[in-house]
């Protein structure tokens, strides 16, 4: 299988390491903002080409399956032709800044397209036992979390091009909340800048926020998220329920119940497990094991792009599913 790549950054060199163990698996075209970017990464493979458009890449090369890995604002025009050449394609979150995803997700379903997003949590085998453990419990409300540092790097402190913290990182517990829980049915936001705005420059994204949502099941879960901690503290989402709680961390679960506590640890690499699944789906046409399609993750962005209208209007935002 020949697999591109569009992106040179932290998550297309994983991707590109991850791919280069499986058998079977060629990347020949590597696509960056610069040709030095991307032909540096081209040259780890044998036959790999490098581009700075993707239109060229995509005309000059067969590509079985592309991946997506670029900043909030860079989506659009990639994924509308990928969908155009019916090439499927894996895409990192988030899918973009404003309402894109919503007609892309359409497209999609349209064209029987594969797709995959990279929300890792749900490869986790910790989240497969917390699903487990749900069908014994029921959940009455959730607390989530993402506290840590400002990723320093200029596009993501810039609203206009990342969508704020809400979107582009702490959707990894959005998506979580969505797959154990179910739907969410309304938001309201309260962001703030506190502290970064002052300190590192450029700094437009609000530094503290906290989204309070209802859920379809009747649920209320508030997932809070900050970045003006001096290094990453926690992220995950604790679950609340009739026999205790779940709390489900980046390499742990826990049960809590009255009278024990049991821990299990996270034993496999859910990136390793994402990958595997989508060029399966691609190399044989079932999709079936593809935990987050396109069209699911447009769901989860339809819930960080309400948060973010909350926070702006002060107003609760009702999402019609």
């Amino acid at each position: 299988m020949k697999i591109g790549i569009i992106g040179t950054g932290g998550f297309a060199k994983m991707h590109a390491r991850i791919l280069a163990d499986l058998e079977g698996i060629e990347v020949t075209a590597f696509c960056g903002t610069s040709i030095e970017k991307a032909e540096k990464e081209a040259k780890n493979w044998s036959n790999a080409i490098g581009y700075t458009k993707v239109e060229e890449m995509l005309d000059k090369q067969r590509l079985d399956a592309v991946y997506i890995c670029v900043p909030p604002m860079a989506h659009g025009d990639i994924e509308y032709a990928l969908i155009e050449r019916s090439i499927p394609f894996f895409v990192e979150k988030p899918l973009g800044i404003q309402k894109e995803p919503f007609e892309m997700a359409r497209k999609v379903g349209e064209k029987g397209l594969i797709t995959s997003v990279g929300y890792h949590w749900r490869y986790k085998d910790i989240t497969a036992k917390a699903a487990s453990l749900l069908r014994e419990h029921k959940v009455g409300m959730a607390l989530g979390y993402w506290m840590g540092d400002m990723p320093m790097v200029p596009w993501w402190r810039d609203v206009h091009q990342s969508g704020g913290q809400f979107l582009e990182q702490t959707t990894h517990i959005v998506d979580l909340l969505r797959f154990l829980c179910g739907d969410v049915q309304e938001v309201y936001a309260a962001y703030s800048s506190q502290i970064m705005q002052n300190k590192v420059e450029g700094t437009s994204v609000s530094d503290v926020g906290s989204v309070t949502m209802k859920l379809k099941s009747g649920a209320i879960a508030t997932i809070s998220n900050t970045c003006i901690l001096p290094a990453s503290n926690k992220a995950g989402l604790e679950l609340y329920t009739d026999q205790g709680i779940i709390e489900l961390h980046n390499d742990r679960i826990r049960e809590i119940k009255a009278n024990q506590t049991r821990e299990y640890k996270e034993q496999l690499n859910p990136y390793i497990t994402e990958n595997s699944i989508f060029l399966h789906a691609v190399k044989t046409g079932d999709s079936s094991n593809i935990l987050s399609s396109y069209q699911d993750a447009a769901q989860t962005h339809q819930v960080t792009f309400a948060a973010n209208q909350s926070a702006a209007s002060g107003k609760p935002v009702f999402i019609a599913n």
